[in-house]
């Protein structure tokens, strides 16, 4: 017998051991095999999603499921969720969630956001801040997506300058969970009193938002713009260019200067120049995930905000 002959046979003979800390070894694991992550069933450069919050939690008095509720997603024409519910649900729930009913999640959110803000003059809260927020990162890579969105904090907690250096800090300690784990961290700009003169009119621009996303220096980090939160002061298209690529997805709503008020997208009170919106993307080449945000409802209403979001966006 040759040594490689006796090498192979001595090894044959000897029994598979589990030794303490490490499970089974891969001839003797379990040959189930895993479930696949969903993929958007299209190729288009602009893809159309909702938030997990607009869609119906109740259905001819019959209480849905986070599978049953993304279905209906599916159902009206999206090409996937939003998760805005991330801070009620664990990672593994989210996970199953979307393997189940085969709709894909793109992003996460936790609205704890708004009132647990990074901005916080107490270290503590801040420190919850970051911990909900590294809970999205885990459940949007857990569902398969790429990204968060996070509303940085509030204006009214202290000086410009010394707000965003806290959250600014709180961040940057999230960096390494978050390129770990290919998920980016997306700032949206809001009514928050951060990076805008919120008791000024238009034009503004969006110098201090392309500021504060350059002051990382990280891939990691960039922009979830709103282009119907800041219509109202200033110009979308205009915006749109100045972001180059750091606006990674964007939210959509429509918005009345002249009422100054949220309204239907793409409806007779909407005068937001969507003309210009989609010049900006075709002139930038921008492509990716837009997101309603907007009043829900069942699949009616939802595959309605649907064919509002193809319209204005000329898809």
């Amino acid at each position: 017998m040759t040594r490689r002959g006796f090498l192979t046979s001595t090894a044959a003979a000897v029994p598979c051991v589990a030794l303490p800390g490490m499970g089974l070894l891969a001839a003797d694991a379990p040959s189930a095999p895993a479930a696949a992550i969903p993929m958007p069933k299209t190729n288009r450069p602009v893809l159309l999603s909702c938030k997990m919050g607009m869609i119906a939690r109740e259905v001819g008095g019959k209480k849905l499921g986070i599978s049953d509720r993304l279905k209906m997603a599916a159902e009206a024409g999206f090409d996937g969720v939003d998760f805005d519910e991330a801070g009620s649900v664990t990672a593994a729930e989210v996970r199953e969630a979307v393997r189940e009913s085969g709709v894909f999640v793109h992003n996460a959110i936790n609205h704890t956001h708004w009132g647990v803000r990074l901005t916080d003059p107490k270290d503590e809260v801040r420190a919850k801040s970051r911990a909900n927020m590294d809970h999205c990162i885990r459940v949007s890579h857990a569902a398969g997506g790429s990204g968060i969105l996070i509303v940085v904090g509030q204006g009214g907690d202290g000086p410009t300058e010394v707000i965003e250096e806290r959250c600014r800090q709180e961040i940057l300690k999230s960096l390494p969970l978050a390129a770990s784990l290919g998920q980016r961290i997306l700032f949206e700009n809001v009514w928050n009193r951060m990076m805008y003169d919120h008791d000024k009119p238009p034009e503004q621009g969006p110098d201090r938002f392309i500021s504060f996303v350059d002051s990382f220096k990280s891939p990691w980090v960039g922009m979830y713009y709103d282009i119907g939160n800041h219509w109202k002061y200033g110009q979308p298209g205009e915006w749109l260019r100045a972001f180059g690529t750091r606006a990674v997805k964007l939210d959509v709503k429509g918005f009345s200067r002249a009422k100054n008020q949220f309204v239907e997208i793409g409806g007779a009170d909407d005068d937001l120049p969507w003309d210009q919106v989609r010049k900006a993307i075709s002139d930038t080449r921008w492509t990716g995930w837009t997101t309603a945000e907007v009043g829900g409802g069942d699949v009616k209403r939802l595959t309605t905000v649907r064919q509002q979001m193809e319209k204005v966006f000329g898809l």
